[in-house]
């Protein structure tokens, strides 16, 4: 077969370094549609981005052509450039790590839902038990001592 047919939904969560509130109303939406031009150029398909001041919340349908932490690390150098090049944020910064969840088609819609409430489930919810229960949820443990870097 000479084409390639996939469908790579991931949900993709990273913070600010420090989770330093720097995406506040005057950035975010600015910010957010940068990174959704970001994954447009790299030939994958954004499908839902949101967040609150601290972190972001990406649903993208992944290009086959490129690796995940490639992904992240094409959206991370430019929309963080892009940041110091064009809102004079001199100590912006993304967290190091991040996390990625894959996401059937039939979930979908759920993840959309989730990101667009990100400002109501955080008035309740920290950033580190959000990753927590997600981590708890796939199935997945991990050493925290480096988690939050």
């Amino acid at each position: 077969m000479s084409h390639r047919f996939t469908s790579l939904f991931t949900h993709l969560i990273f913070s600010t370094k420090d989770r330093f509130p720097h995406l506040d109303r005057e950035i975010a939406p600015e910010c957010l549609a940068y990174i959704g031009g970001i994954i447009k150029n790299i030939g994958g398909r954004r499908i839902a981005i949101g967040g609150v001041t601290d972190h972001v919340h990406l649903l993208v349908d992944m290009p086959a052509t490129m690796a995940l932490s490639d992904l992240v690390r094409t959206i991370k150098s430019n929309s963080s450039k892009w940041i110091h090049e064009n809102r004079n944020r001199p100590k912006f910064g993304w967290q190091m790590g991040y996390s990625a969840f894959s996401v059937s088609r039939s979930g979908v819609d759920g993840v959309i839902r989730y990101i667009r409430n990100q400002e109501a489930h955080h008035r309740r919810v920290s950033y580190q038990d959000e990753v927590r229960a997600f981590l708890k949820k796939h199935g997945m443990t991990c050493d925290e001592r480096h988690m939050w870097e």
